[in-house]
């Protein structure tokens, strides 16, 4: 009875490798997934490592395998996206703080056409993550109904979810920035 037991733990093991095929889902979103990620942080390599991260996740978290995997693939791209802003913003800040580099231009200021995308980075690091999930995902082109599954939403409440998201986003570039 012993002797078994380890072999049908093994089976069953297999058998639910079996229902979700981890590499068909890799190729199948790899690259939207990365392309979602690279349009937050503005680093198509650094983009690349994300999404791989989001896939072992993946592979870690069973719970996340099923039908609704794509909604759960995207919602945590936004997320490993945002991390990654908030992680640089923190960094930025810390060498401004020591001034490594004293009289040395910064990309932003290197680069003036970019001034705009770095404020929109910016005021979407510093909303409610849910906020800023929401207004990514539906500048991706998701429909309502993509978005109320990527988020676990009612679809009938999205358009108002995504109002205030957006009333956020205005009232923060505004504190920020200005009218312009």
């Amino acid at each position: 009875m012993y002797v078994n037991a380890p072999s049908e733990a093994v089976a069953e093991i297999k058998a639910g490798a079996a229902l979700f095929d981890l590499e068909s889902v890799f190729c199948a979103h790899y690259e939207r997934i990365a392309r979602v990620i690279a349009r937050v942080v503005r680093d198509p390599a650094r983009a690349e490592e994300l999404a791989v991260e989001v896939f072992l996740k993946l592979w870690r978290k069973p719970s996340a395998q099923g039908e609704n995997t794509p909604g759960w693939l995207y919602r945590t791209a936004i997320r490993a996206g945002l991390d990654e802003l908030r992680r640089q913003t923190r960094r930025e800040r810390y060498e401004g703080l020591l001034c490594f580099l004293p009289g040395i231009p910064t990309p932003e200021q290197i680069h003036a056409a970019n001034e705009e995308q770095q404020r929109v980075r910016l005021v979407l690091s510093v909303l409610p993550a849910r906020h800023a999930e929401l207004l990514l995902l539906r500048c991706q082109g998701l429909s309502y109904s993509e978005l109320a599954a990527a988020l676990d939403q009612n679809p009938a409440s999205i358009g108002t979810f995504l109002s205030r998201a957006q009333q956020a986003f205005r009232k923060e570039y505004v504190k920020r920035y200005g009218e312009q």
